[in-house]
């Protein structure tokens, strides 16, 4: 039997205050190629605001997401921009579906931002710029995942992080107990 307690379980936040989280080695964080400093976040802080309320949002209008297809999205879309960079087109996609509707979602998200940029004639969005935003976000997930199959540590954390979100999304219904 799974008990598959909503986010804003009483028990489960309670767990996750007295959780403590697997140690994480800098060294095996991947991506170690490209830094992503506080200056960056700092002058990118616009878009990693926006990427962070998007990917929440996808997360949570997507049934059944778990910390795992987050992250999954993420390396995708994180192998993608690296393609771009070369200058060649390939977009990956994961095999995991749930994971494959958060990739997408996100690069719809990122395609209409350079839209919108681009009607109001505010600029544009570098390739670098959205590649150091998905790996920041992979890193955040990485360092605040709690190591388990089904885990949603990274998505309370980004729910924690961005409120106005939770609020103007529905997220799906689905069986609190399955058997």
């Amino acid at each position: 039997m799974t008990v598959d307690c909503p986010l804003d379980c009483e028990y489960l936040r309670e767990a996750r205050v007295r959780e403590k989280a697997p140690p994480i080695d800098a060294a095996q964080l991947p991506n170690q190629d490209i830094r992503v400093s506080e200056q960056f976040l700092r002058d990118q802080e616009p878009l990693l605001l926006y990427t962070g309320s998007k990917l929440l949002e996808a997360v949570l209008e997507t049934s059944g997401s778990v910390d795992g297809d987050a992250q999954e999205a993420l390396e995708s879309l994180i192998r993608t921009y690296r393609t771009l960079e070369s200058g060649l087109y390939y977009e990956t996609r994961p095999s995991n579906p749930v994971a494959g509707n958060i990739h997408y979602r996100l690069q719809q998200a990122v395609q209409e931002l350079r839209k919108k940029l681009s009607e109001e004639g505010s600029g544009s969005i570098r390739d670098a710029d959205v590649l150091g935003v998905l790996i920041f976000f992979q890193r955040l997930g990485f360092q605040n995942a709690n190591g388990r199959r089904r885990g949603r540590a990274f998505i309370d954390h980004l729910r924690e992080f961005f409120p106005q979100v939770e609020k103007s999304i529905k997220p799906p219904q689905q069986a609190l107990i399955q058997v």
